[in-house]
């Protein structure tokens, strides 16, 4: 996938987790857990997995100017993520999600997400050049609405190609549909979407028909273990997942979304690009972490070998 130009535009956070036996009750010290600190942040989860799979990356994104916000660009330089246009922000802090897990693995969380809902129109239009001479520019929706809408027409205009990861589950303004190339619900933000409870194939081609005849030319909606539909005006099928043993899916989306937009950005035809985000998407659950998670270029094509 070399050579594919993408531009992602979203959130930078970092994850504080206390893993313990259990999540304390209100005024309750639980005292005893293991305390890990991984990168987050749905837009730079997205941008590192592109990157790994050989697409030039370029984050468009704010942080704030703390020992956080120089970390995460300092780990994006090293990912070969451009970091132009990632903004520090010396009024705000860098995004921080402070997560509790018990040993179950259910969890509590509380997002502060600080810098990453400063970011503005003006600050995306600084990286216009970028946006304009990408191959696909990827969205989701830890940022103000407006920028998302804002930055999805900029890239419309000029004919790239907008992916629209709508996470975490938000109603989406009247209109914004309309630029959005391809969409990537899971089976809640579906229904959040359309109303229609998605359980199943049938369910799903139901949301899928209802979301393209509200503006989005293709969408894909993922079902976990189920696969992941593709529904457009040429063809509607179910592309299924890898069975894997899973470990932690936290970062699934996040991969299943970069590993798509970098199979576009290269010009595979979608659904063989869907095949391609699902096989990134399974990888990412077999190791613990988000970005420590996400799989190499050389990584997926190893999986792949074992599929043909």
């Amino acid at each position: 996938m070399s050579e594919a130009r993408i531009v992602v535009v979203g959130s930078v956070n970092t994850d504080m987790v206390v893993k313990s036996e259990r999540i304390p009750a209100p005024g309750e010290t639980v005292t005893g857990g293991q305390f890990f600190m991984p990168a987050g942040g749905k837009g730079a989860n997205q941008a590192v997995a592109a990157a790994r799979l050989g697409a030039q990356v370029t984050l468009v994104a704010k942080v704030g100017d703390d020992v956080f916000g120089r970390q995460a660009i300092e780990n994006f330089q090293k990912e070969g993520i451009r970091t132009d246009h990632v903004v520090l922000d010396p009024q705000s802090h860098t995004g921080v999600a402070l997560i509790l897990v018990d040993r179950r693995g259910e969890n509590s969380i509380s997002v502060a997400p600080g810098a990453n809902f400063t970011i503005t129109a003006a600050e995306v239009d600084a990286a216009a050049e970028a946006i304009r001479s990408a191959d696909a520019v990827l969205l989701q929706l830890e940022i103000p609405m407006a920028v998302v809408e804002h930055t999805a027409a900029l890239a419309a205009a000029s004919g790239v190609a907008v992916i629209l990861d709508p996470a975490p589950a938000a109603p989406l303004p009247t209109g914004l549909l309309q630029w959005i190339t391809v969409l990537t619900p899971n089976e809640s933000e579906a229904e959040r979407l359309t109303g229609i409870p998605v359980s199943d194939e049938a369910s799903a081609r139901r949301a899928a028909a209802a979301l393209r005849q509200a503006g989005a030319r293709q969408v894909i909606i993922t079902c976990g273990t189920k696969g992941a539909l593709v529904s457009t005006a040429e063809t509607e099928v179910l592309v299924p997942s890898f069975n894997v043993e899973a470990v932690d899916s936290t970062a699934a989306g996040d991969a299943f979304n970069g590993g798509l937009a970098a199979a576009l950005a290269a010009g595979e035809p979608l659904v063989e690009a869907v095949r391609r985000a699902a096989m990134v998407g399974a990888l990412s659950v077999t190791k613990m972490g988000a970005q420590p998670s996400l799989p190499t270029a050389e990584e997926v094509r190893a999986f792949a070998a074992r599929f043909q």
